[in-house]
């Protein structure tokens, strides 16, 4: 399905995007970056803050735009933590986004070429020898209705058949504004906490990883400060003493 989406420039203009795929590879572009997992990953907040200010975007585009922000998600995850182990499904969904924005920018080069035939109007060529033959239907010899029956049945049997999708339930959305609210809620009852214990109980990797960007926002923003004596050692978490928040 092709759309139009408006989407704001960084230098304040507009311009029109069919599609994530076209606003992710307009974004790839105006960085001079390769389509890899670190161009998508470094790209990833540009793609959301064009997703979160755009209220053009139809219902029934916007599950392509979000499909592709959470796989863009999924890549800066990993790009943030080295020791995340992503599931085969995942790595698939990762290597297919970028072969589709490979082909999607050959797809957008060849179309260019084709511009520049249109534009030189030479490229339509008549049949004058055509001109005046009428079209007839020549069947075979001894062809019965029996056999037309049976080639249309072939066909209908090819065609796709209608499958009845498997019922998905929805599934909660978790943010990095709640996460943050949890950790400076668990800060006012302790002096300090370690990671772990902040993310003891959850049920999915995802809501491991939203806190943990949750904690290095709120690192960022000076309201806790973190300590790891070691590698791969535990994470503690202190409130800064500076911090009135």
């Amino acid at each position: 399905m092709s759309y139009i989406v408006r989407a704001h420039h960084l230098r304040n203009q507009e311009k029109l995007f069919e599609g994530p795929l076209d606003l992710l590879l307009d974004l790839i572009e105006r960085e001079k970056l390769d389509i890899t997992d670190v161009s998508l990953a470094q790209v990833a907040d540009q793609f959301l803050e064009y997703l979160e200010g755009n209220e053009n975007i139809g219902p029934e585009s916007l599950a392509d735009f979000l499909l592709v922000a959470g796989k863009l998600i999924l890549i800066k995850s990993k790009a943030i933590l080295p020791l995340l182990e992503l599931e085969e499904g995942e790595e698939m969904d990762i290597e297919k986004l970028k072969w589709q924005l490979r082909e999607y920018q050959r797809f957008k080069e060849i179309s260019k070429e084709i511009k520049k035939l249109e534009n030189r109007k030479k490229m339509f060529f008549s049949r004058d020898s055509y001109l005046g033959i009428n079209t007839v239907f020549c069947p075979p010899e001894k062809l019965l209705s029996q056999d037309l029956m049976s080639v249309f049945e072939n066909v209908l049997k090819k065609l796709p058949k209608f499958e009845k999708l498997a019922q998905e339930t929805i599934k909660k959305v978790i943010s990095i504004k709640d996460k943050i609210e949890h950790l400076k809620q668990s800060l006012t009852q302790r002096i300090e906490i370690t990671f772990r214990e902040a993310t003891t109980g959850f049920s999915s990797k995802v809501e491991v990883i939203v806190t943990f960007l949750a904690m290095l926002e709120l690192v960022r923003k000076n309201v806790v400060i973190i300590e790891q004596t070691e590698m791969f050692g535990e994470i503690k978490i202190k409130k800064c003493l500076n911090d009135t928040s």
